[in-house]
């Protein structure tokens, strides 16, 4: 991808296929739609956070409806890598969302909509490596 509706193929040119190898444990991909199931995402985030001794070694975090282009979140990154996997740094790596996205407002959902759940995936994902399990698809009262 290249930009909105433009990428880098020739005339007649097709992807066949794509391969995304799933060997991570700690991989989870997250979608936000209106329609689950039928609808394309106001936001989707995958997450790949790797942790040595309670310390993030490595993370790999991506969203879709953020930008013009499906794009990862390298601030967001840098924020985690060489810290405490804590509440307390994936509150303070919340900020470092504005500087990899200005996201768009469209019919799905507002810019400011789009930063607040995408930052709210990222707390998800913290909250169910920690074993919290989560439904988004049902609630109990």
């Amino acid at each position: 991808f290249l930009d909105y509706r433009k990428q880098d193929r020739a005339r007649g040119e097709f992807v066949e296929a794509v391969t995304i190898p799933c060997t991570a444990p700690d991989l989870a991909c997250y979608k936000l739609s209106k329609r689950f199931d039928q609808d394309i995402s106001a936001v989707c985030g995958c997450f790949n956070v790797t942790r040595e001794g309670g310390r993030v070694v490595a993370a790999r975090i991506a969203f879709g409806g953020m930008a013009g282009i499906p794009k990862r979140a390298a601030a967001v990154e840098a924020a985690l890598i060489g810290r405490d996997w804590s509440l307390a740094t994936i509150e303070a790596a919340l900020s470092a969302f504005a500087s990899d996205f200005t996201p768009m407002t469209d019919m799905r959902a507002s810019a400011a909509y789009r930063l607040e759940a995408a930052q709210n995936m990222l707390v998800r994902y913290f909250h169910e490596s920690a074993g919290a399990v989560a439904s988004v698809l049902e609630v109990q009262a």
